[in-house]
């Protein structure tokens, strides 16, 4: 062993002689983030679009989903549509870089912004080229609305703009139920109005004809007409003022406003409003608000009852009398507007913590935020015990044990992954908590936040979860971990190509675990030690190989993570005992996740083997009788010749693939959509929601190359394309290389 190499060992021992913390000028990340230095050339989830309900009900949509909606209208086959399809991808670049450099603006202004940004750029003919095809009848969306990239602001805004959606959507509901119900009060009031001798009066005659009689009536001579009439009242004194006063809290009510007033009432109290910073605050609102909620419902069980004619002042009068708070029930708080409270995990401690608590296990309808910028904590990591997010981790935990609160768990980059399950837990009629990992710029230098956070998911440093009290009696049926990238394995593996010192291409299997996501933060660098490549060699072994050996195995072992700096040269750095241990304690918990979640229970797979064991025991008793009962064998038996004796059955080799197939790694399919939006007549999900393709002729090779390439986790092979006059295939064949 060199001494240098010796010197490895004794640091992943001891810990002692580690790295700095110079990341931020090396440009040190893990080897398998390396092709992602720059995302604004990339098609991938980010930027989002938060729009308006759209036709399927979506709240959000992709950048890449709404271009190639647009293209799906107007980009026919053939050397046109190529054309267009170029010029539109070159238009959304556009659209990723100038989000990069800061520009905040709608889609359709971002939209116009990139058009002039590409005109300005191209020569004369180009320009004319780009015009023609950007100026297509729908070559503009349909949708509009604010277009965000992946930061630290992200899931506020997500979060909110859907939190308004659904509410708009309940407002709505009950603002009708409202309306309808004032309009036949007033009814009520109006018909008995008519009866009195008020409304008989000349002056009240006149002002109900309206100002084109004039003179020409005399409603002296109709009121002294109509006072021969019996002006008897239908209503009772007690019943008009009941009515009336239902009214006055229908009006005044401040939970609902109209989506659009056309004049203000200057006298009306504005709105109450239901998004707080603070869970100790919206509890005390919430609180304060309690006598108005009581009196909108008592208003509307009154009116209900008036306008059926059921209202029996003996029985009724007292049991709204004795209306309060404990008589609200769970369909009553329904009515109401949630409150979503936006945190950050530095709020989550001491009385606001247990504010918190308490908010989610009362069952009132409090949407709570909490945002994690940091989950990793400060680097004392003795004997394994880093903090991996414990603030909002345990009040995850807490949360799903209470059994009635709706909770996600996810990344930011994963918010666009789980709209629907971010749309269900606003909705719910009971408590939600989602528990958001942001990522931090200043933790981890030069990784963009959407890596970092995506990297937290990958690692199972921050697993995504979901938990919905709503969806079924049991854990099987409440609690899903599948959003989560290969769910089924400790950790993700993906395929990595390098070029070696000769100049070859190498490709290998990589894991990607918690250790590669602490070696992107710059407190953790003193846990890493560089390798020089003199010696490189059989000892070293990948941090994921070295956590699956037992210690007598690890004894001779020194485990490595693969990283590029700057340049992307390929770098590898021994890694510490400590954070090895860290590493372990976070498998233990991903394990302990996917139990919960139904992958490898340990109580499903006892039963099986017991279930093994029995069926085994019964099966060697069958046949213990089968052979008693047997009839001995007759003393002679007639011999075959050799080739009358038929040979035994060859199982028959298993056909292999060609290289000029098209395929997808299924098994491996983290549910993107991003193959099944591009084309979904080529490509579909199976039973398990992941992808293969169905027919390799229901598209062109170049969608093939395009979904390959837009692939997260490069699992889609193009194969050689099958039609040789479609346009640009030598273009074509060289991007797929890598994929092949």
């Amino acid at each position: 062993m060199s001494t240098g190499l010796r010197e490895l060992v004794r640091f992943h021992l001891t810990g002692d002689g580690g790295g700095d913390d110079r990341r931020e000028e090396s440009g040190l990340r893990s080897a398998l983030l390396a092709p992602y230095r720059d995302l604004s050339v990339l098609r991938y989830d980010f930027p989002l679009v938060l729009v308006e309900r759209d036709d399927d009900g979506a709240i959000v949509r992709s950048l890449s989903s709404v271009v190639d909606g647009v293209l799906r209208e107007i980009a026919p086959t053939g050397a046109e549509g190529e054309r267009l399809r170029s010029h539109y991808l070159r238009l959304e670049t556009a659209m990723r870089v100038l989000l990069s450099e800061g520009v905040e603006a709608t889609l359709s202004e971002l939209w116009g912004l990139a058009e002039r940004k590409l005109l300005s750029e191209s020569d004369e003919t180009s320009a004319e080229l780009l015009r023609d095809s950007l100026s297509r009848p729908g070559g503009a969306p349909r949708v509009d609305g604010e277009v965000i990239d992946c930061d630290d602001d992200t899931p506020a805004r997500v979060f909110e703009h859907a939190w308004r959606a659904v509410q708009q959507e309940r407002s709505r509901i009950a603002l009708a139920e409202i309306d309808e119900l004032l309009l036949k009060l007033s009814g009520i009031l109006e018909a008995d109005f008519q009866k009195s001798a008020e409304a008989r009066d000349p002056k009240s005659l006149a002002g109900s004809m309206g100002d084109h009689v004039g003179d020409t009536f005399d409603f002296e001579a109709m009121s002294r007409v109509l006072r021969t009439v019996s002006s008897e009242s239908s209503l009772s004194g007690s019943r008009r003022e009941r009515i009336r006063s239902a009214i006055s809290v229908l009006e005044s009510q401040r939970f609902f406003e109209p989506a659009a007033e056309p004049v203000r009432d200057p006298g009306r109290a504005a709105a109450h409003s239901f998004v707080f910073d603070s869970c100790t605050r919206a509890w005390e609102i919430f609180r304060e608000r309690i006598p108005e909620m009581v009196e909108l419902v008592k208003a509307i069980g009154i009116a209900e009852l008036e306008l059926d004619n059921r209202y029996r002042e003996s029985e009724h009068d007292a049991l709204f009398d004795r209306f309060d708070e404990t008589s609200l029930a769970p369909e009553d708080l329904a009515l109401f507007p949630s409150y979503l409270v936006r945190l950050h995990d530095k709020d989550c401690e001491g009385s606001e913590k247990a504010r918190c608590i308490e908010a989610l296990s009362s069952g009132l309808p409090l949407k709570i935020l909490v945002q994690m910028s940091d989950i990793l904590g400060g680097p004392a990591l003795a004997n394994g015990q880093f903090t991996l997010g414990a603030r909002g981790l345990q009040l995850a935990g807490m949360a799903v044990g209470m059994n009635g609160s709706f909770v996600l768990q996810s990344a930011s980059s994963n918010l666009y992954q789980v709209r629907d399950r971010i749309l269900r837990g606003l909705s719910y009629e009971g408590p939600a908590l989602f528990s958001i990992f942001t990522g931090s710029v200043e933790n981890a230098p030069g990784l963009p936040p959407y890596l970092e956070a995506a990297s937290a998911m990958q690692s199972r440093a921050f697993p995504a979860f979901a938990y919905d009290p709503a969806a079924g009696p049991d854990w099987a049926a409440r609690l899903d971990v599948a959003g989560n990238p290969q769910a089924e394995v400790d950790w993700p593996v993906h395929s990595f190509s390098y070029e070696d010192a000769d100049l070859q291409r190498v490709s290998e299997e990589v894991a990607f675990t918690f250790v590669d996501f602490a070696a992107s933060d710059k407190r953790y660098a003193r846990h890493f030690a560089p390798v020089p490549p003199g010696d490189w060699n059989e000892s070293l072994i990948p941090a994921s190989e070295y956590l699956e050996l037992a210690d007598a195995e690890a004894l001779d072992k020194v485990p490595y993570v693969s990283m590029v700096n700057g340049d992307d040269v390929l770098q590898k750095l021994v890694v510490d005992q400590q954070l090895i241990r860290a590493a372990r304690r976070c498998s233990e918990m991903w394990r302990a996740l996917q139990e919960l979640g139904g992958i490898h229970n340990s109580h499903a797979l006892n039963l099986l083997e017991r279930e093994r064991d029995v069926w085994e025991r019964e099966k060697e008793r069958e046949l213990e009788e089968l052979r008693e009962r047997a009839v001995p064998a007759p003393a002679s038996v007639a011999i075959q010749p050799a080739d009358a004796i038929p040979a035994p059955a060859v199982e028959p080799e298993p056909e292999e693939r060609s290289a000029d197939e098209p395929y997808i790694e299924t098994p491996r399919c983290t549910t993107c959509d991003e193959c099944t939006e591009l084309n979904g007549r080529m490509f579909a999900y199976d039973e398990n929601k992941q992808a293969h393709i169905v027919d390799p002729s229901a598209g062109t090779y170049r969608e093939l190359v395009e979904a390959a390439e837009a692939c997260q986790v490069c699992i889609i092979h193009p194969g050689k394309p099958r039609n040789s006059d479609e346009p640009g295939l030598d273009e074509l064949i060289r991007r797929a290389e890598p994929f092949n």
